[in-house]
């Protein structure tokens, strides 16, 4: 339900925005590459002007994930190391099970129930 209150209050109108923007900016502009020689450029890009404001938009979009994605590095290699943690004894748990098992099958017999009564001094 949230989802769809966000993609009517702001993915709508935030995209008409971006068709409105783009309508008005259709006019061409150059892109020049060379800064010493700028009235005969060596390196030069005409494109629409929202061509030029999306390309910076979907940059920006990409170097923030980029940033986000190195920011929790560190928690991702935490999570690594945990889970393999987890898997190992979880592996120790299971051998420990077998081995029990086993025990019993060859004793022919069930383990002895643990003492009850106890209490932790």
């Amino acid at each position: 339900m949230l989802k769809r209150i966000f993609t009517i209050l702001i993915a709508f109108p935030a995209a008409a925005l971006l068709v409105t923007l783009a309508i008005a900016n259709r006019h061409s502009v150059a892109l020049v590459l060379d800064p010493f020689n700028p009235t005969a450029p060596l390196v030069s890009l005409a494109l629409p002007f929202y061509v030029y404001l999306f390309g910076a938009m979907i940059l920006g979009v990409i170097l923030g994930g980029v940033a986000t994605w190195f920011g929790q590095s560190s928690w991702r290699r935490q999570a690594r190391l945990q889970s393999g943690e987890a898997r190992r004894w979880q592996s120790e748990a299971d051998r420990l099970a077998r081995e029990r098992d086993s025990r019993v099958a060859a004793n022919g017999r069930e383990l002895p129930a643990p003492e009850t009564g106890r209490t932790a001094a």
